[in-house]
């Protein structure tokens, strides 16, 4: 008989081990569905992991593992804060959307006039737009003992709805004949998140992503803050004693997250998106959790784990036309690394025994 026995300790191989298995266990049973739709899942795996890496035309998709894993990690790590302290922001996606509207809002607003300061004014805008509506569940559970988890999510949906409501009102183009979305960015020099170097995938998204991996580390290893958000998650009662404000932690986390993935709408909507439309979030905000427990919570393992994810997301879209596999599929492929992340990370704090059945 198989009986689960809890470790005295966390195994420090497992947890090392866990994002390996993960993916190679994901990798596996992507195989087997791609075989079950009619594929070659040696092709399908091959195409979503090598080809943009190393394919005919990888100069082309390497700098959109950048374009595409900058905001993960901008995201990813905003949660890992407050995951780390048992404060679970899953409402991300909704964050992301209105630091979108609130940072093309302001860019929108000084169209068409030309200044250096408009950008740097549209990044402030989705900063401060993401964290005050990171700040509504953490207010509420300050406040009123509310479930972070349910207001965040709750909220992604009325995020949505307002996304839908600027694209087709406040922010419509005057100029688009009747089409919903805004203005495009791309066009708009003084709003644009261009390119830092032509060609690279280097953009602004980019280099507040690297600045957010450093700030995290050295947070969480060299701040008090750092020390208090460690020691809520591993030990509640010794945080307690040891003078921690919970409802203060509350709000800090809840509100850095918030801004970070404002931040990673804002870089978005003015760079490869270009603009507000009403199908402009593709996910990033629920797929940051996945990048979070993958990385470990830790910001270089995020950091990696961010462009491992952006891997999927592009060899996904080339296995798509190349082999015509659906797109539910590849989502599915990915839900499964979060998964088998789980499931293995349970050997983590148990081991596996083997016991004879007691015959009565």
């Amino acid at each position: 008989m198989i009986r689960l026995e809890k470790r005295p300790q966390p195994s420090r191989l497992w947890s090392a081990a866990t994002p390996v298995v993960a993916v190679l266990a994901t990798m596996v049973a992507g195989g087997i569905l791609f075989a079950m739709l009619g594929k070659d899942p040696v092709l399908a795996i091959r195409t979503i992991f090598w080809e943009p890496l190393f394919g005919e035309f990888s100069f082309f998709y390497r700098p959109q593992l950048l374009i595409k894993g900058a905001p993960l990690v901008l995201i990813a790590i905003g949660l890992s804060l407050g995951f780390k302290a048992g404060i679970w922001n899953i409402g991300a996606e909704g964050q992301y959307i209105v630091g979108a509207i609130v940072g093309a809002g302001i860019g929108l607003a000084f169209y068409p006039m030309e200044a250096w300061y408009i950008f740097p004014m549209m990044v402030l805008g989705g900063a401060v737009g993401g964290m005050l509506w990171g700040l509504i569940p953490a207010i509420l559970k300050v406040r009123f003992g509310t479930n972070e988890i349910l207001v965040s999510l709750m909220l992604v949906y009325v995020a949505e709805q307002l996304l839908a409501k600027m694209a087709l009102g406040l922010l419509k183009n005057p100029e688009g004949f009747g089409f919903p979305g805004s203005r495009n960015l791309q066009q708009y020099p003084s709003a644009h998140n261009a390119e830092i170097i032509a060609g690279s995938g280097v953009h602004w998204g980019v280099v507040a992503a690297m600045i957010a991996v450093i700030f995290a580390y050295v947070l969480l290893n060299r701040h008090m803050l750092g020390f208090q958000i460690r020691l809520t998650g591993e030990a509640p009662r010794a945080a307690r004693f040891a003078g921690v404000n919970p409802a203060r932690l509350i709000l800090v986390c809840l509100g850095l997250s918030g801004a970070l993935a404002g931040l990673a709408g804002l870089f978005e909507v003015a760079g490869p998106a270009g603009r507000i439309t009403i199908d402009f979030n593709v996910g990033y905000g629920f797929t940051a959790i996945i990048v979070a427990f993958l990385g470990r919570l830790h910001p270089v393992g995020i950091l990696l784990a961010g462009l491992l994810m952006a891997l999927t997301y592009i060899g996904g879209d080339i296995a798509q036309s190349q082999l015509g596999l659906p797109a539910a599929s590849i989502q599915v492929f990915q839900g499964m690394l979060l998964f088998f992340l789980l499931a293995v990370d349970l050997l983590t704090n148990y081991r596996v025994r083997m016991t004879r059945r007691e015959v009565a």
